[in-house]
């Protein structure tokens, strides 16, 4: 359910369209589905991956997205169980979801995710989990203050913008729900799997060194692995370095 949610404000967000009015609906034909024609999963099948009304084909985007939020959720409940935390990481996996398939599509992220995000984070921080207030406030300025940095000195060295506002308020909004520790274990797992993939791209020629590489999506999947392992990574890394 939160999953088709997710697809609601993949589709509708980049467009600035509300989430909330109107209801879904196909966006060829424009005919409102039927409640049987929006069961999760389920009414994909049984549509055969059609409009019920105008017979287009539906992107199966729609179960996947469906399907890979609903992973999320298990990988975590395997984790934290049904704990505060664990309900709270779970939302803020369903955002990064719905952050990553917006920036690979279009290339942004949109505040109206990111920004109210960085405030919910500071607040469960403080209330709900244990990274405590300090430590999310921490979180924030040290996240957005080097992403900040980065896109700074991008253009005084280099002429162009290497870094995102977007990306600057996404890092910020993860330190707000995971630590300083925690971003700073995101920002470098991120950056070596984007670094990794942009190389790879090169490599095969699909990329070269100008083309914009989306982060959101290295950096949603460094966020996952730092909720559910960040801990025993910074516990086997610190002893090896200090």
């Amino acid at each position: 359910l939160f999953g088709s949610f997710a697809n609601v404000c993949i589709h509708r967000l980049p467009r600035r369209l509300s989430v909330v009015s109107p209801g879904s609906h196909c966006p060829h034909c424009q005919q409102f589905l039927r409640p049987w024609h929006s069961v999760p999963l389920l009414s994909y099948v049984i549509l055969g991956g059609r409009c019920a009304t105008c017979k287009i084909t539906i992107s199966p985007r729609y179960p996947l997205i469906e399907f890979g939020n609903a992973m999320l959720y298990v990988l975590l409940y395997r984790h934290f169980q049904l704990s505060p935390q664990g309900l709270i990481l779970a939302l803020l996996a369903t955002a990064l979801l719905i952050v990553s398939c917006i920036d690979l599509a279009h290339t942004i992220i949109p505040d109206a995710i990111t920004l109210p995000g960085i405030a919910v984070g500071l607040v469960v921080s403080t209330i709900y989990t244990p990274i405590g207030l300090p430590n999310a406030l921490l979180g924030v300025v040290v996240g957005g203050g080097l992403f900040f940095g980065v896109a700074v000195l991008s253009v005084a060295l280099l002429g162009r913008e290497g870094m995102g506002g977007g990306d600057i308020k996404l890092i910020a909004l993860l330190g707000a729900f995971l630590g300083w520790e925690g971003v700073l274990v995101t920002i470098f797992f991120g950056a070596a799997c984007g670094a990794r993939v942009g190389l790879t791209l090169m490599l095969l020629q699909k990329k070269n060194r100008r083309d914009p590489v989306p982060f959101g999506p290295f950096l949603a999947f460094a966020a996952l692995v730092t909720m559910l392992w960040g801990e025993p990574l910074l516990a086997w890394y610190m002893p090896r370095v200090f």
